[in-house]
């Protein structure tokens, strides 16, 4: 698979090849307040990819923070995810969580992965096969996965402040532009308002249109009108999962270098 978002008509046409993983990564609470009609439903055969109680660092007081490759590759596994494994990952907001999923398997090596455009809503509305999620856990045949770590795609707060005096890189944050500003609070408490000094706002809304990403068209327009040029892209946002949105819509068309401050600002803004 050459692709990084895949429509649900290619999924539904490729759904019973042998080698197709389909993940779950739903949440069930976001900070963007946004709401779900399909909380207990999901695709047909997908398997739950459960960013916050697994495959997010537990013994961080950071949310969200990635796990270490070796207990990624442990739960992957757990889920039967194998080194030629096709992966395809989708939430039920449309455009949400997915694409914080994609970015991990990039970082760890594996880039046989795409997110669903659309998610499950628009599964849903083509009346593609859905069933309810059981209350029993699903145990799958242990996976062979590994993993390839790829430090290109993460940034740390100590290489962060680095970037802050030089010319080579710019930082997007993809949060609202009022809390960019300082103008709303944070969701998150301990959280001073504002932004990291010398960032730029682009709110990951701007990437999206009614749950599907804009056509890249549109999506190279909005990079032109940033200036982005040909620097390193290192995107931000509240805890590292909306910026991952920007980041996979900007990956579609633009070649620069990126990676993902994975602490944000729920790293940054801590009050002192």
């Amino acid at each position: 698979m050459n692709q990084t978002i895949v429509s649900i008509d290619w999924l539904f046409q490729h759904i019973g090849d042998p080698n197709l993983v389909i993940l779950d990564a739903s949440l069930k609470q976001n900070q963007a307040n946004l709401k779900t009609n399909f909380s207990n439903l999901k695709i047909k055969g997908a398997r739950f990819f459960d960013l916050k109680n697994i495959f997010s660092c537990q013994d961080s007081d950071l949310p969200n923070m990635v796990l270490s490759p070796q207990y990624f590759a442990l739960e992957c596994q757990k889920l039967g995810i194998n080194q030629d494994s096709t992966i395809v990952v989708y939430d039920n907001l449309g455009i949400y969580s997915s694409p914080r999923v994609w970015w991990m398997f990039q970082l760890m090596g594996h880039t046989n992965i795409a997110v669903l455009d659309g998610g499950l809503p628009a599964w849903v509305s083509a009346l593609y096969p859905t069933e309810i999620y059981s209350a029993d856990s699903t145990t799958y045949k242990l996976g062979n996965f590994i993993t390839n770590y790829n430090a290109g795609w993460l940034v740390n707060q100590s290489q962060l402040t680095q970037h802050l005096s030089d010319t080579t890189a710019i930082i997007i944050d993809a949060r609202k532009k009022a809390r960019f500003w300082g103008k709303a609070p944070e969701p998150r408490p301990n959280l001073r308002s504002g932004h990291i000094q010398g960032s730029i706002n682009i709110p990951f809304t701007k990437v999206l249109h009614s749950g599907f990403f804009k056509e890249k068209e549109a999506l190279l327009t909005l990079a032109q009108s940033s200036n982005l040029g040909k620097k390193r892209l290192i995107f931000s946002c509240g805890s590292g999962t909306t910026a991952c949105i920007l980041l996979l819509a900007f990956q579609t068309v633009l070649k620069n270098p990126m990676a993902l401050y994975d602490g944000s600002w729920s790293e940054w803004g801590i009050k002192n």
